[in-house]
């Protein structure tokens, strides 16, 4: 499929997710079979003010080309100068957030805040599209609550102003991430719109995202809290998609090198201390239901060197084998 000039492998995207979707953690969802990845959201506000950390955030391998990077704010010129500097760096395709549900980002009037104010939304579509020659896309939700559902109105007058994707996460702010997401929404928006839409919302299984090509029209689909601790999702949609063939879970083993393999990216790229402090929460995802995990979840949450984690991971892998030869 394309998203405006930029061609792109696949119709299954990685979701941005701060604090989880790093370029380490976008290096293996790639290597997956991932069709697009996203950095994790950036101020425009810290870029404007040249926080270290923010354009830290920005940084793509190359194996995530074409990429895209997303941005949120509400200032319409500070946005527009934003994207022509996260340009500069090289990235395929800009995204604005304008979905994020969490309160220290809503309180500024920025993610889905944003949502209550259409006016604003097309004039920061507007700015930043004509700030930049990369492809424009957008992020939100169906509304903010269940009594403003506007995500059509949004959504078109985004397109109007110069978009040239639009992704509709099925819940409202007020949802956060409870309850199930309406893909009624996003067919809705399909229905009215010209340019892709990009589906977001309840995809966990291969089977998850056909039934969402299928039963809402949308271009593309992009998974968020699915791909958490299972990169495998990607190569098991695409071939799904493709074939109809269901490939298998990953067992242990498999699970144990793919970890070993985030953790080695981690820390190339953040060093031992935060490495492994922010592997903690990969790895006890990569082993959610897996017989005998509790301990080895509990106990990394303790551990701050590679090699007890490597330890722990050999000492589990052994006793879930052993488990198994026992049966």
């Amino acid at each position: 499929m394309k998203i405006g000039n930029v061609e792109i492998d696949n119709k299954v995207f990685l979701a941005p997710m701060a604090g989880v979707t790093d370029m380490a953690y976008r290096i293996i969802c790639k290597k997956m079979g991932c069709g697009l990845t996203y950095t994790e959201m950036v101020s425009a506000k810290g870029m404007h003010y040249k926080s270290q950390n923010t354009e830290e955030l920005l940084e793509m391998a190359d194996i995530e080309k074409p990429g895209a990077a997303q941005i949120f704010g509400s200032d319409a010129d500070i946005l527009a100068e934003t994207a022509k500097k996260v340009e500069e760096r090289g990235v395929d395709i800009i995204d604005i957030n304008m979905g994020c549900p969490t309160p220290k980002i809503v309180k500024n009037g920025d993610g889905s805040a944003l949502m209550l104010k259409p006016e604003l939304v097309g004039e920061i579509v507007y700015k930043v599209s004509r700030a930049v020659k990369v492809p424009l896309t957008v992020k939100i939700r169906k509304g903010w609550d269940d009594q403003s559902i506007n995500a059509v109105e949004v959504a078109l007058i985004a397109e109007k102003a110069g978009a040239s994707a639009v992704t509709v996460h099925g819940r409202t702010r007020e949802q956060f991430y409870s309850g199930k997401a309406d893909w009624s929404i996003i067919k809705a928006v399909k229905q009215k719109l010209s340019i892709p839409l990009i589906g977001n919302g309840d995809i966990f299984e291969p089977q998850d995202a056909e039934r969402m090509l299928q039963e809402t029209g949308c271009d593309a689909v992009m998974i968020g809290r699915g791909a958490e601790g299972n990169p495998w999702i990607f190569k098991r949609t695409v071939e799904y998609l493709k074939t109809g063939a269901i490939l298998p879970e990953p067992n242990i083993q498999e699970r144990i090198e793919v970890i070993k393999e985030h953790l080695e990216l981690v820390i190339k790229y953040k060093g031992e201390g935060t490495g492994v402090k922010e592997m903690r929460k990969h790895i006890a995802w990569y082993l959610k239901g897996l017989p005998n995990s509790s301990y080895v979840k509990a106990e990394v949450f303790k551990l701050t060197r590679v090699e007890d984690i490597e330890k722990l991971l050999k000492e589990y892998a052994e006793r879930v084998q052993t488990y198994s030869l026992a049966e």
